[in-house]
């Protein structure tokens, strides 16, 4: 890729279109290219020579379907020069629209990847600043680049006025050449495996491990100390994801290990009350004619909070497993009032005398946390409100791929990457958090691999089918069962 990187970071001269096929042609071929020679036949060149002033000089590489000259249409990577900076590198829709890639630009998957791209390249090579750029959905030609981030990139409101509304993905190159060789080969990767084709042999580690780098930006990774220190500046957290990412685990290895077990934990359910969480009136033994009253009960916040009072140099967590099983509205209450994580010395007032420390009185320690878990695939929980969500802070838990690398066998590691990929190619954003986690793939054993799948994935899968939640690539989480399937035979 030399030629094009010395292309990109060099001055436009009237030479350009010629330059830019030479530099194309150095990627293909087993003498130093990256892709085989039959990827030539899944493109086609676009460099039209351009006279200064008569329009916006770029070359791309396009479906070869699309005729010789004039508008095309479809997927196509180009390369947009600068007259005075590097040249930008775009994914752009050709402006006729489209045809022959709607598949391609209408899926999920492929969007999903330009955007993790991009978030890769700015956190990486943009040193602070955004560098790269991707539209939410591809296919929306209707919506021109935002103003903001043409603003961003003022050496480039030429390209940006005639093709603002078909570029969808942008990576702008600084000094840094390594950025621009990163994104180069990002961005033609992506651009080839979708015509079918994927790097040589040689470059096939190389593209693996660049792709693994942004897909750590579709799947971040959450550590203990991460939560940990949310947990200390935001003090209310709420753990959520897809099952079996190890939500609940995390959080108890949290309340061992940080906390020193200074805690409590407790489950909500959708009989889950305020007077059981807060406090309330509760029946109590007595020697009366009735056998027992009505008295004043703490609940666990407020059982929490005296704890955590009791010494307020270290803290203390209360821990609420599957919190969003209830309704968390009616269970906070007016407690809600209390959940502000930066104003201390917020007081409720109580309608019952709770006795010592907080009477009629109720405030909550400073040192005080609460750690919540939120499974996202469980649909038939009640919606957490806005107001809710502005009091806690909220940190998503992924599936691991290098977990089951580790604890998992081959069997397992092909079939977690497998459902991975129909997930990320086909689930929309709120299905994707259906994706289910790594605990589901780690036997050991080869030989109950299989067993373990069986018994404990394809029933959540079934399920999913059976409930609607994956209508849209119904078909493809078939196929997969049917793989599954297929190995008892």
């Amino acid at each position: 890729m030399n030629k094009l990187l010395e292309l990109i970071h060099s001055p436009y001269t009237d030479d350009f279109s010629t330059r830019s096929r030479e530099a194309i042609e150095e990627l293909f071929g087993s003498q130093g290219g990256r892709y085989p020679d039959r990827a030539r036949q899944g493109v086609s060149v676009r460099a039209p020579e351009i006279r200064p002033g008569s329009g916006v000089p770029f070359t791309a590489l396009i479906d070869p379907s699309n005729p010789d000259s004039g508008a095309y249409g479809g997927m196509s990577f180009v390369i947009f020069p600068g007259e005075e900076s590097p040249a930008g590198i775009a994914m752009v829709v050709g402006t006729q629209g489209l045809s022959p890639d709607e598949e391609i630009l209408g899926r999920p998957g492929h969007g999903r990847k330009v955007k993790a791209i991009c978030s890769w390249l700015n956190s990486e090579y943009g040193s602070g600043q955004m560098t790269a750029w991707s539209k939410q959905d591809p296919a929306r030609i209707d919506l021109d680049l935002p103003g903001n981030v043409k603003e961003l990139f003022p050496q480039y409101l030429n390209v940006f006025k005639r093709y603002g509304k078909v570029i969808y993905g942008l990576y702008v190159p600084g000094n840094n050449q390594t950025g621009t060789e990163m994104a180069l080969k990002a961005f033609l990767d992506l651009m080839f495996a979708e015509r079918g084709f994927r790097p040589l042999k040689g470059a096939e580690a190389e593209a693996k491990k660049i792709e693994a780098f942004y897909y750590g930006h579709l799947f971040p990774f959450s550590s203990q100390e991460e939560t940990a220190d949310l947990l200390e500046r935001r003090k209310y957290v709420i753990l959520q994801g897809p099952p079996g990412t190890g939500k609940t685990r995390l959080a108890l290895e949290l309340l061992e290990n940080k906390y020193r077990g200074r805690g409590q934990t407790i489950q909500f359910h959708p009989n889950t009350t305020y007077e059981n969480f807060v406090g309330g009136l509760a029946p109590v033994q007595t020697e009366e004619e009735l056998g027992f009253k009505f008295a004043p009960q703490p609940g666990f916040l407020m059982e929490a909070a005296k704890r955590a009072q009791e010494n307020l140099e270290r803290p203390y967590l209360l821990m609420i497993d599957e919190v969003n099983r209830a309704d968390l509205a009616k269970v906070l209450g007016e407690a809600i009032f209390l959940l502000e994580p930066f104003e201390e010395g917020r007081r409720l007032e109580l309608p019952y005398d709770f006795g010592a420390p907080f009477g009629q009185k109720l405030d909550l320690p400073p040192n005080l946390h609460i750690l919540g878990t939120m499974n996202s695939s469980d649909r038939s929980i009640a919606i957490v409100d806005i107001a809710v969500r502005r009091r806690f802070a909220f940190l998503k838990l992924w599936p691991q791929i290098e977990v089951v690398e580790q604890q998992g066998c081959d069997l397992m590691l092909k079939a977690f990457q497998t459902l991975v990929n129909i997930f990320v190619e086909y689930a929309d954003e709120e299905a994707l958090e259906l994706l289910p986690g790594h605990s589901y793939f780690l036997e050991k054993d080869q030989d109950q691999a299989l067993r373990a799948l069986q018994v404990h994935l394809v029933p959540l899968l079934e399920e999913y089918l059976k409930q609607g939640y994956v209508a849209a690539f119904a078909d493809a989480i078939e196929a997969y069962l049917q793989w599954l399937e297929s190995m008892t035979k």
